[in-house]
């Protein structure tokens, strides 16, 4: 116990406004982002057009909103992390228990992913099985994290700035064939080259896929930014002085991506180093943003429709791999929209398979059941 920092055995108080963000994110990556995109070019008004434009990825270089959402959920799984080792750590529970516990998530998580990213899943043909996965790399990211938080607690920027300094080094020194070094473009990248040549499996466009191998490393620093948010709303500090460090963290991290940018582009596809500092200080600011509503101010009511997501997000991502939402919003609700203009109808298609999952979700919250691994 020598190792850890003693901030890590302070009483763990669970944040409604952690599960409320984590229920917006979890809301535009299960529907919410589709239903806003769906808008483009359904109104007159641009700026309607001008927010759907934020709910698709550039094709390479470049950054939208929708760019920051998966960003977003491996930072706050960081910051969950903090409260649940803080409470481990609190019961006496040892560091081998610890690793125990996030490395039974983590494979758990990268099978579940496997499911997820090959539906169906061909398991006589393991060539064509993608091997990354959103799930997985929220699996790697935690139990990596978890490890140099329990033995290197005070030494985690070290590690942030190491990797990701690293990572821009391997990106920009390491020659290959045809290409030299340096090359950041889709076919010449050393990720890509990386990938191709140890990944198995089959990539998602071919040759690269941005949640193969490499990219695991500079994604995994969000989640290790999200240990330092929980840690700092886990200090016997004042509310006033936990915001102002959020927001302190949040304007720095932006700041040194922004600069890094001109060099290192912001690139998602690529998770660079400087798209690592954006995200990651969009977090610290949209979390600093949830918790003054929320914890400071006391406007919680409004929160609670995202919450009912954010308490079960791991089941309404698996949901929509299984379940056709879209197809039982038609069978219920078409009645109501089928005499609208016909390029509303996926609209209307968007919003009602978001009501079916908010409320097969809040059956869940009633009920009590919430699916954690």
């Amino acid at each position: 116990m020598k190792d850890v920092d003693p901030v890590l055995l302070s009483p763990p108080k669970r944040l409604a406004s952690l599960d409320a963000l984590r229920g917006f994110d979890m809301l535009m990556i299960s529907g919410g982002g589709t239903f806003i995109y769906l808008l483009h070019d359904k109104t007159p008004f641009k700026w309607v057009d001008g927010l759907a434009s934020q709910f698709v990825h550039p094709k390479w270089n470049g950054f939208t909103f929708y760019d920051f959402i998966f960003p977003l959920f491996l930072f706050l799984a960081g910051t969950s992390l903090s409260y649940s080792l803080a409470s481990g750590l609190s019961k006496g529970i040892s560091k081998s228990e610890l690793y125990k516990k996030v490395g039974k998530r983590m494979l758990i998580l990268i099978v579940l992913g496997w499911l997820y990213k090959n539906n169906p899943l061909p398991f006589f043909d393991p060539d064509q099985i993608r091997f990354g996965s959103v799930l997985g790399r929220i699996g790697f990211a935690t139990f990596i994290s978890a490890l140099i938080y329990l033995n290197f607690p005070n030494k985690r920027l070290y590690w942030i700035a190491g990797i990701l300094l690293a990572y821009y080094a391997a990106l920009f020194l390491i020659p290959l064939p045809g290409f030299g070094a340096g090359d950041l473009s889709f076919e010449g990248n050393f990720v890509g080259w990386f990938d191709r040549s140890f990944m198995p499996g089959r990539l998602l466009q071919g040759t690269y896929d941005e949640l193969a191998l490499l990219t695991q490393f500079p994604a995994l620093c969000l989640t290790l930014f999200g240990t330092l948010a929980g840690d700092i709303l886990r200090k016997s500090i004042s509310e006033n002085k936990k915001l102002g460090k959020l927001v302190l963290w949040g304007v720095l991290s932006i700041t040194i991506g922004l600069l890094w940018s001109m060099h290192f582009p912001i690139n998602k596809h690529l998770w660079s180093s400087s798209f690592i500092l954006l995200t990651a200080g969009m977090a610290f600011l949209s979390l600093a943003l949830f918790y003054w509503i929320i914890d400071i101010q006391g406007y919680t009511k409004w929160a609670f429709f995202f919450q009912v997501i954010g308490l079960n997000s791991l089941v309404i991502y698996l949901g929509y791999a299984f379940i056709d939402f879209n197809y039982t919003s038609r069978r219920l609700f078409k009645g109501l929209y089928m005499y609208t203009p016909e390029k509303w109808h996926e609209v209307f298609v968007a919003i009602g398979a978001l009501l079916l999952v908010w409320l097969f979700l809040y059956f869940l919250y009633r009920k009590k059941v919430f699916l954690k691994v």
